[in-house]
């Protein structure tokens, strides 16, 4: 397992260094000049000499294979660059609405897991039931319903009941607990309803297909509680692909939200992606990217780490 966890990491190099060197290209690709969106964005009248001055200030004049060299080296040494437009550390940026970002997607997560598992497997094993028929319209409306359009509604369920909003600025969990998760909740809530109703369908899905095996018949037949034949046996199997549906999910809502948090006032990942966009800042846009590929290639690692956890028929070798 230890050397199969090394291997798995050591593989990550060649693919985040691909991730770099596409991004870096592209972006050079897209039309659009950060320089003009800074100086003569907002009606600014400036000189073409001022122009060119501000572009070989950031480095903008030099050959792209001169600039790509800088910034690979900088990804060498842990170093994401200075944001072209704040002209701060990109990683200071990022930092700064990362926790932000990844206690939403926590908190979805917990929301997810704690409900689309018994949603799930109610569903299972009440196959065709009114039980079933009601998470069927439960799940169904987690994926038919955007998540920022669920989000307005319960700004607007607050307001109009409780005359209450959240708060605007953001607190961190470890000042102040409650004002924290007064306020990032009920972004948790709403995206974790997709979240959930995606999950729950997989399990249901994947429940059905294990208690249909000749081993869950077996041990049934041996006299085993079925609380056991269910938890032990068979639902453990089926969390499987569950359980790589919840990894992509989590990946993806590190920078995902970006309606979201513009629905909640929210200044995260998703919030800072549109503004490096619309600024054209390459720097910025680069060390995000870079960023969720990281959670994306950890996280797969993790996933395929719990399946032998979930399933000991599951054994990493050489």
């Amino acid at each position: 397992m230890l050397l199969y966890t090394l291997k798995r990491l050591l593989l990550t190099i060649p693919t985040l260094i691909g991730v770099a060197v596409l991004v870096f290209f592209m972006l050079r690709v897209v039309p659009g000049d950060i320089v003009e969106v800074k100086l003569r964005g907002d009606g600014g009248n400036v000189t073409q000499e001022v122009v060119e001055q501000e572009r070989k200030r950031l480095g903008l004049d030099r050959p792209l294979l001169v600039q790509f060299g800088d910034y690979m080296l900088g990804l060498a040494k842990f170093d994401l660059g200075i944001s072209m437009w704040t002209e701060r550390p990109v990683i200071e940026e990022i930092m700064i609405r990362l926790e932000l970002s990844l206690e939403v997607a926590i908190l979805a997560t917990i929301f997810a897991t704690i409900i689309s598992i018994p949603l799930g497997t109610l569903a299972a094993l009440y196959r065709n039931t009114w039980i079933d028929y009601v998470v069927r319209i439960i799940t169904i409306g987690g994926l038919s319903i955007p998540s920022f359009w669920f989000g307005m509604i319960i700004m607007l369920t607050l307001l109009a009941l409780f005359n209450w909003l959240p708060p605007i600025t953001f607190t961190p969990i470890y000042v102040d607990p409650v004002a924290n998760l007064s306020q990032l909740i009920w972004p948790a809530l709403a995206v974790g309803y997709r979240y959930c109703a995606v999950t729950a369908r997989m399990i249901r899905s994947s429940l059905l297909e294990v208690l249909a095996e000749d081993y869950i018949r077996t041990a049934r037949a041996k006299g085993v509680y079925e609380k056991l034949v269910v938890s032990r046996h068979a639902l453990r199997n089926a969390l499987l692909p569950a359980i790589t549906v919840m990894g992509l999910e989590f990946a993806f809502l590190i920078g995902g939200l970006v309606v979201t948090e513009q629905v909640f006032n929210l200044n995260g990942i998703g919030q800072l992606f549109v503004q490096s966009v619309s600024r054209n800042d390459f720097m910025l846009i680069q060390g995000m990217v870079i960023l969720i590929a990281c959670f994306y290639v950890v996280i797969n690692l993790v996933v395929d780490l719990l399946y032998a956890v979930f399933d000991p028929r599951i054994r990493y070798g050489n």
